[in-house]
């Protein structure tokens, strides 16, 4: 009953913030994303979502895992400064750095017990976790749909897992039905994307959070991973082509994988629906994973890997196909 009591409220008050903030017109003065020749969408569209997501996160985590308060204010600190930069833009290196002190904080306060560079290790992939989801809030339904997915089964694993952990488990059953709020709101045609306000505040959770189940043995190192995997594999590619060509990664750009299925043809509501489809695929995949051995364990993680290139491989190949045909069409 509690859990249901937890998504309800969290769905409706994040959603009921949202749509106060459309319907007085808060929420164009708070933030709005101006179309450029970069983005996906062609109308102003405000830059809220944030401000319905987190302060439910935040005090949602207080309030049913308190032990996670240094994750709640770290999240809140994180908003606080990726508001400024939704709103007058902040340089490079001062996101950076807000990003590596909420990270290396929790990390710090709450040390796993393995080897000290290990937890470097998993400090830089946190750290990537944060910058990637603010890469994939884009499209139509696509950031709001992957916490939703995400932390639900975050929530699934922590509550039915063979280590449970309840206050944990509630947590991400808060986040996931907040994010079920935001996508009232988000999915196409969208009306409000989250900002930076919101997808950093997600990507710093899924870490997050993610690593406080596998340091409480939740679930194996490889779990968050999997269940992000998408998004994962998207942003991760992507940087590693613009780096290769000497791109600056940080500047928006439309090479994504979720971008070209929506300037390809698939849309905004279609490309979201795929991608549901291959995060449910992989989530079940980890859930089914969790209570088998360690080798079956890794053995899926590199299946589903294996699948996750064929993907991006068809995307490419539908790409290059949609280019050739733009460039007949024009010398016609």
């Amino acid at each position: 009953m509690i859990i249901l009591i937890v998504a309800v409220v969290c769905a409706c008050v994040c959603a009921g913030t949202l749509f106060t903030l459309l319907k007085t017109g808060l929420a164009w003065r708070l933030a709005t994303d101006i179309p450029n020749d970069r983005s996906l969408h062609v109308r102003p569209t405000p830059r809220v979502g944030g401000w319905g997501i987190v302060p439910v996160a935040v005090v949602a985590m207080l309030l049913v895992a308190p032990a996670l308060w240094c994750a709640a204010l770290a999240a809140a600190f994180l908003a606080a400064v990726s508001q400024v930069d939704d709103r007058r833009g902040l340089p490079a290196r001062i996101r950076f750095g807000a990003h590596l002190l909420a990270v290396a904080a929790f990390v710090a306060l709450f040390p796993a017990d393995v080897i000290w560079w290990l937890l470097c290790v998993l400090v830089f992939l946190m750290i990537w976790l944060v910058n990637l989801y603010n890469f994939m809030d884009g499209a139509d339904g696509l950031a709001g749909g992957m916490a939703l997915f995400g932390f639900s089964a975050y929530a699934i694993a922590a509550l039915s897992g063979s280590s449970p952990m309840p206050e944990l488990g509630l947590a991400c059953v808060a986040i996931a039905a907040a994010s079920l709020g935001f996508l009232f709101f988000n999915f196409h045609p969208a009306r409000i994307f989250l900002g930076d306000a919101g997808s950093i505040t997600l990507g710093y959770l899924a870490g997050a959070l993610g690593y406080w189940g596998w340091r409480g043995g939740a679930w194996p190192i490889w779990f968050p991973a999997l269940v992000f995997a998408p998004f994962i594999g998207d942003a991760s590619v992507t940087l590693t082509r613009r780096l290769a060509r000497g791109d600056k990664f940080w500047q928006a750009h439309r090479e994504h994988y979720y971008q070209r299925m929506v300037r390809s043809g698939v849309g905004h509501a279609g490309t979201a629906w795929v991608w549901y489809a291959v995060m449910v695929v992989g989530i079940g995949l980890a859930l089914f994973a969790l209570r088998r051995s360690t080798a079956v364990q890794w053995i899926i993680v590199a299946g589903w890997a294996a699948v996750l290139v064929v993907i991006g491989t068809l995307v490419d190949l539908r790409w290059r196909r949609f280019n050739s045909t733009l460039s007949e069409q024009s010398e016609v």
